[in-house]
């Protein structure tokens, strides 16, 4: 039978754990999951924020989000995308019950244990299939799973987490982001930015050659002009590439365009330095419209 047997809710940093389930299944198999639930709850940052461990009969599927991991133990038959719906829902009442200052001044396991009557009655539910299909959409965690699968967790990996191996640790990256489409508005501005690119670069190559003839040239403009050149082209691997922080990169990358600029404004007139300054801006923009498709919920709406 496919049910959900078990599940738990850590601290991120440290492993404290602040809530789980209570059950009182005494299979010997079960038992030692669970062992490996409670060695990988400490060392969740080690890991993807979405992965699958697979031990015999059963899964071990657990997801991390803003500090806090949410764990839990199915038969290994149980569908992939209703085990981290099942956790989804947990997170999500989790982050509206509890503020994160109260999870982070947690110093007792089990500070939340009262949190385990919402664990029971998810549990109930998403071991009623039936019962359960009118009250969730699954396409949206299907298409999440789709884009941004699970990672799955080996025995060795297992190992590194119980402390066997110091060198396994640093091969985990997050899966990678797919990004929207491009839109011609986007493809216009990768554009426009190779150009401003191009010009900085040919401007700060002529002033390379100025310095080189005149001992008097300031060489702050070379660097100014190969600044900017910088800039514009982190924009577009901005643009092209899903990266942490992608917005506020972007937004430092305009302002050293617009740094650069000003510095500049000897060498220009105010119609270039309005159009290096636009372009960037644009730039801006698109990097901010083109979000990743598989990126997670927002709770602060």
């Amino acid at each position: 039978m496919s049910t959900v047997l078990f599940s738990s809710v850590v601290r991120v940093g440290d492993g404290l754990p602040l809530s789980a389930s209570t059950d009182y299944e005494q299979d010997k198999e079960l038992q030692e999951t669970k062992r490996h639930l409670k060695a990988l709850s400490k060392k969740l940052g080690q890991f993807p924020d979405r992965c699958t461990l697979k031990t015999g009969p059963y899964n071990v599927n657990f997801t991390s989000a803003l500090g806090v991991g949410y764990l839990m133990v199915c038969t290994s038959s149980y569908p992939n995308v209703l085990a981290f719906c099942f956790l989804d829902e947990l997170q999500k009442e989790f982050i509206v019950t509890y503020d994160s200052k109260r999870i982070r001044s947690a110093v007792r396991p089990y500070s939340f244990i009262e949190f385990d009557t919402f664990i029971q009655k998810t549990k109930q539910r998403y071991n009623s299939p039936r019962s359960l299909s009118t009250k969730i959409n699954l396409a949206d965690m299907q298409t999440e799973i789709r884009l941004r699968p699970p990672y799955q967790l080996s025995p060795e990996d297992l190992q590194a987490a119980n402390g066997f191996s110091v060198h396994t640790a640093s091969k985990y990256k997050a899966p990678s982001q797919v990004l929207q489409p491009v839109v011609l508005s986007g493809v216009v501005s990768c554009v426009l930015s190779l150009l401003c690119g191009g010009l900085n670069l040919l401007r700060g190559v002529h002033a390379i050659e100025s310095i080189l003839q005149n001992d008097d040239e300031d060489f702050n403009y070379v660097i100014a002009f190969f600044l900017g050149t910088a800039a514009c082209l982190y924009q577009c691997f901005l643009f092209a590439s899903f990266s942490v922080w992608r917005n506020l990169k972007s937004f430092l990358a305009f302002s050293l365009i617009c740094l650069s600029n000003m510095y500049l404004y000897e060498l220009r007139n105010v119609w270039q330095i309005l159009f290096h300054v636009s372009v960037g801006a644009f730039m801006a923009l698109q990097i901010r419209l083109r979000q990743p498709l598989g990126k997670a919920p927002d709770y602060n709406v």
